[in-house]
């Protein structure tokens, strides 16, 4: 027998369902030699809404679930008979993924990434925490290896650079 990890197409939001019923259905068959881990990668992401961090999981691949599996005409045909699945990447003859490759995935599932603030030179900004909370001004310089913001604020009617980390301000 011959395990190997294949990617299985959903439709999108459906991969929870999706993964579901392919273990009700490898239950009621008694594949569990054949289909032995069905994985939806996913990402642990920190978030800032109104200067506040929110850590949320999301799917990495949408649209994807990866199945490791012995295959042959009879698991080919369970997995591609499940409702909101489109088929194997590869078509009628998938292709494996490396060991190594689903391992990195399963490995990286549990560090945070930081989610991809865009701030722009020029862009008009409120700043929502810290002393100069209640301000706005103007982005001047932007450092996202920091994740630093200078901005001019107006203080006393004079325009003066402030840096601020991306959690304390806000586009406008």
């Amino acid at each position: 027998m011959s395990l190997a990890w294949y990617v299985v197409h959903t439709y999108s939001g459906y991969e929870n369902k999706v993964k579901e019923a392919l273990e009700e259905r490898v239950n009621s068959l008694v594949l569990h030699d054949e289909v032995t881990q069905i994985l939806i990668p996913t990402e642990n992401v920190a978030e800032y809404k109104g200067g506040k961090k929110k850590i949320i999981t999301r799917k990495r691949y949408p649209g994807y679930i990866y199945v490791q599996m012995e295959m042959n005409k009879t698991t080919w045909h369970v997995v591609k008979n499940i409702p909101k699945v489109t088929g194997f990447i590869g078509g009628t003859k998938p292709v494996p993924i490396p060991d190594s490759e689903v391992q990195k995935l399963i490995e990286s599932d549990n560090r945070l990434v930081e989610a991809k603030v865009i701030f722009a030179i020029g862009d008009r900004v409120d700043v929502v925490e810290g002393p100069f909370h209640g301000f706005n001004g103007v982005v001047t310089e932007v450092n996202s290896e920091r994740r630093r913001i200078k901005v001019n604020v107006s203080i006393f009617g004079r325009e003066t650079p402030v840096e601020f980390e991306y959690t304390q301000i806000q586009k406008i």
